[in-house]
């Protein structure tokens, strides 16, 4: 049976973080396991990081990728220098994947391709815990891709990676190596295991939708007949010069769904992030979005955020039952949190999704990270979110 362990710190040097992490979660001289997770912030040496792991865990396969903040048992963090890690045991049932070159065109077939790696390796897999580059990438094919092997009933976690909210490029480990257009799977196989998977944002769209009157995949290349960039800037009232990085704290885009799907979200809309744009004014949207589709702006509504993650807190710990709550993998939206001092401030919320998990007051081992985007399922099916919080809960069986 698999078994998780996980530690977060905050630390200037890169290879004392991951000898801190891994001594804090396996016990001092004891390092060694079958798989290594890590999230790091963008000032880490990602190849330090991975060359502590290997001298301290020499057995295991190692994946990360960057973001901006993490969130462990310890609490959260969104320092410069923040890392945090899940350790398993249980090489039997894990498997690893990795494809690079993975962009908006190429995104099924890549994915395709991953899903068959970890098949061949396992073909026990029952999850799917999924890591892909959080710019120029479509979101919705990786899922058709990773589906067209395993299915649909297998259920697809994770997130895509960030910067530090600028946009530019993000970053992907994978055993030795330092990628930035890898998406990496860690196939689990333990049948006593199961993955309860939840996302919730609390965002409200406003005033009129833009219409996409062009696009190809991934890319709008007009809004109401104009270049989309240039529309999207001028409807958020920012010059067409602003960065992704000025827009996607503000400019979270809705499309709205259907009542059952709503209902079952708690929301009328699900939302989409903007991490790209060109200079012929196309703009690279999280999934394709087929001409015709309508796009509202959005505004955050912090009364709804919180009492939404309260709700779906509660259906998290009615579905969890009695089970045993061996690991928690989390990823999260840094514009989420109370709007305090100009900041957004994270901890209440944190601590919100923590408590209903503890049980006699301890959290279980816990991955979470601030990412462009998040995986979860949506009325049954696996679904691609951005701006929420999204819960994976991993419950033993009796």
């Amino acid at each position: 049976m698999l078994e998780f362990f996980s530690a977060s710190t905050r630390m200037v040097n890169s290879r004392r973080a991951m000898a801190e992490c891994l001594e804090a979660a396996l016990g001092e001289g004891n390092t060694d396991c079958d798989l290594v997770v890590i999230h790091a912030s963008m000032g880490h040496d990602f190849a330090a990081l991975i060359a502590e792991a290997k001298a301290l865990a020499p057995s295991a396969r190692i994946v990360g990728s960057s973001c901006c903040g993490v969130v462990g048992k310890e609490g959260v963090s969104e320092s410069m220098k923040d890392l945090a890690i899940m350790a398993v045991r249980g090489a039997a049932e894990i498997a690893v994947a990795c494809v690079d070159g993975i962009y908006g065109h190429n995104s099924f077939q890549k994915s395709a391709a991953l899903a068959a790696q970890l098949r061949t390796a396992n073909p026990g897999i029952n999850m799917v815990y999924f890591l892909a580059p959080g710019i120029d990438i479509a979101d919705d094919r990786c899922i058709a891709g990773i589906e067209s092997v395993f299915g649909p009933d297998v259920t697809i976690f994770g997130a895509t990676s960030a910067d530090n909210m600028k946009g530019i490029t993000s970053y992907q480990m994978v055993d030795d190596r330092v990628y930035e257009h890898a998406a990496y799977a860690v196939g689990f196989a333990d049948p006593t295991l199961d993955v309860l998977t939840q996302a919730t944002h609390g965002f409200v769209a406003v005033g009129e939708p833009m219409i996409v009157t062009q696009s190809e995949e991934n890319r709008i290349l007009q809004l109401d007949s104009r270049p989309a960039w240039a529309e999207y800037t001028r409807r958020l009232a920012l010059p067409e010069t602003a960065t992704c990085g000025d827009t996607i704290p503000i400019g979270a885009l809705a499309e709205h769904l259907r009542p059952k799907l709503a209902e079952e979200y708690g929301n009328e809309h699900i939302l989409r992030v903007v991490t790209k744009h060109d200079p012929d004014g196309a703009m690279h949207y999280a999934t394709t979005c087929p001409e015709g589709t309508r796009l509202w702006l959005t505004v955050r509504d912090e009364e709804r955020i919180f009492n939404d993650m309260d709700r779906m807190m509660s259906q998290m710990v009615e579905r969890i039952g009695g089970r045993e709550l061996v690991a928690v993998f989390h990823a999260d939206c840094l514009a989420r949190g109370r709007f305090l001092f100009n900041r957004v401030m994270k901890e209440e919320l944190v601590g919100r999704m923590q408590y209903p998990l503890a049980r006699n007051g301890e959290i279980p081992p816990w991955l979470g990270m601030y990412g462009f985007g998040e995986f979860a399922r949506l009325g049954g099916k696996n679904e691609y979110h951005n701006y929420t919080t999204a819960i994976y809960a991993l419950c033993r069986n009796p």
